[in-house]
């Protein structure tokens, strides 16, 4: 009879040995047969444990979503592997720091390999329209960092070049390496998440990214930290022109800390330009307590309102809302535990605004003169606004003081005088009637500009307005 040895391929007895610091094999229990399932049992250190075992076909199926450079599913999955805080596999006290960040620790770093494992839809994106240099940028992020990317959105603003960003929960860096590209070698990158397992992915390809994007020094940096306490990672005051997030602060149990942190970290004039899951109404407290549904953006989601409230308690200017798309459930069961509650991701920016640009700001008209990388024609605001190179557009006191703060400032050129009618601001910042409205109305949900302000004087078109 043939030895284990050579019943066995050698790519999966590499694979085996990297998996055994956390498993022990009785090898006198393994066996694969062609064309048949396998099954296996495993000596486990006492401290672990296995709730599960999964059968598999020989010979194994390739998957790009796994770590390392074989990407083969594993022959078994730990389905409880709890930190040392004390979450249980099933519930949670969203009320304790310590047991929500083990619990999400646990879930990003050993229970999911790739986002097949996702139960839902909230940490992945749908298909959507973006632009080309963005496109292309995804398509040179290394295969086994992308398979490791959760996020709910699209969160690369535009006129990043030669800025300072922060990535707030970077995971394992899809999207800090695509915003390394746009900011250039004068830019920099940081991010900061407290799941090592993500970091670990994240860091080894550092190097890769610089080489392909042809920099000669890496402009991308990670850093082990909570959101909460981003001092504790040593980022000072004042440091960044963008912070940016994907789906990540609704898995944190300190919402307004983030919001604080972020605040103290940014440039004035700096803004936080983040996606992330939003509920339909306040979520219950046995649904927070679920660790599965926190660990998949939904249990620990904000109430939509509450972001805005937030918002202006920290000092922010009021949110921008960008995008927003429905969540769908992947099971009936999980349908009838929600009940009536909803969940979208939706795409934000908050802009830290200095008083002095709240004082003089006015309604004015704002030309964008087209020189931005990237966006020679238009530049996006908000479902509502975006600005036509060329072409002046009627904006608020409140968004003229967010231009003339921010980073927008350098592609604009402003009128003083009221070349235009009244602006009309929409206060409509409801995630839900966006994510709802059809896609064929302009702007995502905004209609075109009442028939009464069609004559505005100078040549000067209003602001494009929601739907009342």
């Amino acid at each position: 009879m043939a030895s284990m040895r050579t019943m066995i391929p050698l790519q999966v007895r590499t694979h085996v040995r990297r998996m055994s610091n956390d498993i022990r094999f009785s090898r006198e229990n393994v066996s694969f047969k062609p064309g048949q399932p396998s099954y296996t049992r495993f000596a486990m250190p006492p401290t672990r444990t296995v709730s599960s075992l999964s059968t598999h076909v020989w010979p194994p199926r390739r998957s790009s979503s796994l770590p390392g450079p074989l990407g083969y599913r594993r022959v078994a999955r730990m389905s409880n592997c709890c930190g040392t805080g004390g979450a249980s596999q099933d519930k949670i006290n969203p009320s304790s720091s310590s047991d929500v960040h083990d619990s999400v620790k646990d879930y990003y770093g050993k229970q999911l390999q790739g986002s097949d494992d996702l139960k839902t839809s909230a940490c992945t994106t749908d298909a959507m329209a973006m632009p080309r240099y963005i496109r292309q940028a995804i398509g040179e992020v290394h295969d086994e960092v992308a398979g490791r990317y959760y996020g709910c959105g699209l969160v690369v603003p535009e006129m990043l070049e030669g800025t300072s960003v922060l990535d707030l929960g970077s995971g394992a860096g899809r999207d800090c390496f695509i915003v390394s590209k746009l900011v250039g070698e004068t830019g920099q990158v940081i991010g900061v998440d407290m799941t090592e397992e993500q970091l670990e992915v994240a860091r080894k390809y550092i190097e890769y990214h610089r080489e392909k994007f042809g920099f000669s020094k890496a402009n991308v940096a990670f850093r082990q930290g909570y959101l909460e306490k981003l001092d504790e990672a040593g980022l000072e005051d004042g440091t960044f022109d963008v912070i940016i997030s994907n789906c990540v602060i609704n898995l944190v149990p300190d919402k307004e800390a983030v919001l604080k942190e972020s605040y103290r970290v940014l440039r004035d004039g700096g803004e936080l330009y983040f996606s992330d899951v939003y509920a339909s109404e306040q979520v219950s407290d046995e649904l927070r307590r679920d660790a599965v549904l926190w660990g998949e953006c939904l249990s620990g989601a904000l109430y939509w309102e509450e972001l805005v409230s937030l918002a202006k308690k920290v000092g922010f200017s009021a949110p921008r809302l960008v995008r927003a798309a429905p969540i769908s459930m992947k099971s009936d069961d999980l349908n009838a535990k929600l009940g009536s509650l909803r969940f979208v991701s939706a795409t934000y920016r908050l802009v830290k605004v200095p008083e002095s640009a709240v004082v003089a700001s006015k309604e004015e008209c704002a030309t964008y003169d087209g020189s931005a990388a990237n966006s020679p024609a238009e530049l996006e605001f908000d479902h509502c606004i975006s600005f036509p190179a060329e072409k002046a557009v009627a904006v608020s006191a409140d968004v003229s003081a967010i231009l003339h703060s921010s980073r927008f400032s350098k592609f604009m050129k402003f009128s003083a005088r009221p070349c235009c009618k009244k602006v009309q601001e929409s206060d409509d910042l409801n995630p839900f009637t966006l994510a709802d409205s059809s896609p064929s109305q302009p702007g995502g949900g905004c209609c075109p500009a009442p028939a009464d302000s069609a004559g505005a004087s100078e040549g000067c078109p209003p602001v494009k307005r929601p739907c009342c």
